[in-house]
């Protein structure tokens, strides 16, 4: 399934994002939860959202810092009112006080819920050159979690040589979502293809054709940066949106195994 980020369109009003996506003929969403948009985190609106406009939010993705065992169960709420079939989560960041919420709770929130409970790779970023921004943030660590892992295309690291094939070889069976972009460089959030396969270091259109020789039948969700898709712009935002759709259909729909 393809999905669309609620952030690739940030700076709309949730109601806004609905009309651009169904306008685009796109089927599901992500719901990001943002800790100040409000919008965000009140399952009600959401619900009447997804009513009014018979667009689905399969999945949602927690925000990567600030997170606590109260936090955890108002996300899981709102994934049971509005049947969410996915919820993801990030390793815990150094401000977290603690991380009970990640080494244990998750566990347990997938086995008292219908909910495959995911959690995905963050950038692996540096304080003062030495101290991890996040923790347990291995593709071998996040997979011990709860069994259920997400790719974040957007935070692959360029040094470290692992690219989406790789990584998805490291997954394998636990990949359910891949949060799906281009990247360039220091630049990320690309539309797919954008970048050029002179100054893009991402296989992307292999990575599709591969997880479709594998099987896989879970989420592939566009998480691109809204000035990439022309935010401001309904017109371009509409294009790129399609242009994105197509990418997918081409490489990974429509590839003959």
């Amino acid at each position: 399934m393809f999905l669309l980020s609620t952030t690739c369109l940030r700076g709309y009003w949730m109601h806004k994002i609905f009309i651009l996506a169904k306008k685009a003929n796109y089927d599901w969403l992500d719901l990001v939860v943002e800790r100040n948009n409000f919008d965000t985190l009140n399952a009600e609106y959401l619900k009447t959202l997804v009513d009014v406009f018979e667009l689905p939010i399969i999945s949602i993705t927690a925000p990567t810092k600030w997170m606590d065992k109260k936090k955890v169960d108002h996300i899981v709420g709102i994934a049971k009112k509005i049947w969410a079939q996915t919820v993801t989560f990030s390793p815990p960041h150094i401000t977290d006080k603690n991380t009970i919420w990640f080494s244990s709770y998750l566990m347990k929130v997938k086995r008292d819920t219908w909910l495959s409970v995911l959690v995905q790779n963050v950038e692996p970023k540096m304080l003062l050159f030495v101290i991890p921004e996040y923790r347990n943030n291995t593709f071998t660590e996040i997979k011990r979690v709860t069994g259920d892992t997400g790719l974040n295309i957007w935070s692959l690291d360029k040094s470290s040589w692992v690219d989406p094939l790789k990584a998805q070889r490291i997954l394998w069976a636990t990949l359910k979502n891949v949060y799906f972009c281009d990247k360039s460089g220091s630049k990320t959030g690309l539309l797919p293809g954008w970048a050029g396969w002179w100054v893009s270091y991402l296989p992307l259109e292999s990575f599709l054709m591969k997880l479709k020789t594998v099987w896989y039948k879970w989420n592939i969700t566009l998480k691109v940066k809204p000035t990439e898709l022309g935010a401001g712009n309904d017109e371009r935002v509409l294009q790129n949106l399609e242009y994105a759709k197509n990418y997918y259909r081409k490489h990974y729909l429509e590839f003959k195994i």
